[in-house]
């Protein structure tokens, strides 16, 4: 394989020393690009190196905790605005986690990967995306984005970020008019189109979502939580 000598300087939040093992040796021994790559255990720890480094690429290693997802979306959104040209990727922890992030993050990724897929279809998907042969809104996955973005109605919407501010289902119900069979029938639905199937599943989309969505909804739900 033909080595490209230009370095690029690769950040990773990844709390897993193993999973840090198979990522080192798949940049560093197997893609053939000179990549500098440093490992952070938690988003606050890049966050105080992105100001000093150049960062072409940043990977965030998901573990399936809420909070940490959050963060992580929280931090991508910011380096889309901001910095743009820098490339996101996710590693989520099997397909039902990659559903909830490119339905619910308002920004483009460049790639949302399963880590628990086998190593060579990881390798082979990681090297490609990092290959930079497409900007974020043109690959693929932006186009499901676009498609995913739009399964969940408005309803479901709602109940989710009533969800996130506490309400119960006899809460929601009644704050929206509606019979609580109704309720769950549309909490059912959206459970079924996240790929999740649990409350706690289901409470990490209303996280996203309160906290990434620019829906106008919002400022009415937090006055009725107040």
């Amino acid at each position: 394989m033909e080595k490209d000598l230009t370095t690029r300087y690769v950040a990773i939040v990844e709390k897993c020393a193993m999973t840090e093992v198979a990522l080192r040796h798949i940049l560093i021994n197997e893609s053939g690009k000179n990549y500098r790559i440093q490992f952070f255990k938690d988003t606050m720890a890049l966050k105080r190196e992105f100001q000093a480094r150049d960062f072409s690429a940043i990977i965030f290693s998901l573990s399936g905790n809420r909070r940490s997802r959050l963060e992580s979306l929280l931090f991508l959104h910011e380096i889309a605005r901001y910095c743009p040209d820098t490339q996101r990727i996710i590693l989520a922890n099997d397909e039902a986690e990659m559903r909830l992030v490119s339905h619910l993050t308002p920004s483009r990724l460049h790639g949302i990967l399963n880590k628990s897929a086998c190593r060579l279809q990881l390798q082979e998907c990681l090297l490609q995306l990092l290959d930079r042969s497409y900007p974020a809104n043109e690959s693929s996955l932006s186009q499901k984005q676009s498609i995913y973005s739009q399964l969940l109605s408005p309803t479901e919407h709602t109940i989710l970020r009533y969800m996130s501010y506490g309400y119960s289902l006899p809460e929601i119900a009644t704050q929206l008019e509606r019979n609580i069979k109704t309720i769950r029938a549309h909490k059912f639905n959206a459970m079924t189109k996240l790929g999740v199937s649990s409350d706690m599943g289901l409470l990490s989309a209303a996280d996203i979502l309160m906290r990434l969505s620019a829906n106008n909804d919002d400022a009415t739900v937090m006055r009725l939580a107040q």
